[in-house]
């Protein structure tokens, strides 16, 4: 089993990410469209193209929020039942984002949790800073 952990330190206060993070039209426009809540035990969806032995659908349950630190969740569909975690540190004004994608289990895991992989890393050191910048208080 192998786990998906990437940091990244974003230019932006730590208020700002987790905004990011927890508005469901700032998930949508950096992510996938949803209909998250920040609140403990709220089932959403964040929903995509289908592809093969994927619907589209992500089904998910918020596990933890603890603002502005941690943000966990699980994440199921296209046969996979992970957990994601985002925890966030205010480092002088910038925010070290900590995000980890955990649970993936036997052989048939193993292509999803590297599609996954790649995905996150250009979410979280492109998009995100991207979405963060066009926001940001000019």
């Amino acid at each position: 089993m192998q786990d998906i952990v990437i940091s990244r330190t974003l230019a932006f206060p730590r208020t700002m990410v987790w905004e990011a993070l927890t508005s469901s039209d700032h998930l949508a426009a950096w992510l996938m469209p949803n209909d998250f809540r920040p609140i403990a035990n709220h089932a959403f969806t964040f929903k995509t193209d289908p592809a093969p032995g994927f619907d589209g659908t992500v089904h998910c349950i918020v596990l933890e929020i603890s603002e502005p630190e941690r943000l966990k969740f699980s994440w199921r569909g296209g046969g996979i039942d992970t957990v994601v975690t985002f925890e966030l540190r205010e480092t002088g004004g910038e925010t070290q984002l900590t995000f980890s994608q955990t649970g993936f289990a036997g052989l048939s895991n193993l292509i999803p949790r590297v599609a996954l992989g790649f995905g996150w890393k250009d979410l979280l050191s492109k998009k995100l800073p991207a979405f963060l910048s066009a926001h940001s208080p000019k």
